[in-house]
C-alpha cells in the first residue's frame, strides 16, 4: 500500500479507522481486477483503471462512507443520492456490524456496470 495512503488509514481515531480497514478488504476481495491508489486525498479503488468507488467520512458525522462513482446507474434503497447527479454514498455506522452482504451486493452491481460494457472501459 502507498505510503500517503496507508497514513490515511492510520489516522484516523477508532471506530473508524477498523470501519475503514474492513471496507478496504471486502472493497479489494470483490474482483482480482481491483487496484487501489489515492485521488483527492482519499483512496480511491479503480477496476482496470477506472475509478469504481472512494471511501470517506461525512464531513458532518464523521461516520464512513462509500462512495459509488457511478451511483446513478445503480437502484439500492441505502445509497444516497444528495445533490450528486453521477454519484451515490453508502454510509456505514463504524459501531455496528459491517452489513457485508449488502455491501457486497452493490458492489458487485457496480462492477456489472463495467464488465458488462455500461460503463466503457478503455483497454
Amino acid at each position: 500500500m502507498l505510503e500517503e495512503l496507508q497514513n490515511y488509514y492510520l489516522k484516523k481515531e477508532e471506530p473508524n479507522k477498523s470501519c475503514l480497514l474492513a471496507l478496504r478488504s471486502i472493497i479489494l476481495e470483490q474482483d482480482e481486477n481491483i487496484t487501489e491508489t489515492q485521488k483527492y486525498g482519499m483512496p480511491c479503488f479503480c477496476y482496470k483503471k477506472k475509478m469504481f468507488c472512494y471511501l470517506w467520512t461525512d464531513k458532518k458525522t464523521d461516520e464512513p462512507y462509500i462512495l459509488m462513482v457511478e451511483g446513478k446507474y445503480l437502484d439500492h434503497p441505502l445509497l444516497e443520492q444528495g445533490d450528486r447527479s453521477r454519484m451515490k454514498i453508502f454510509r456505514v455506522n463504524p459501531i455496528k456490524d459491517l452489513p457485508i452482504k449488502t455491501i457486497s451486493s452493490i458492489l458487485q452491481k457496480a462492477l456489472d456496470l463495467y464488465r458488462n460494457g455500461i460503463i466503457e472501459i478503455k483497454e
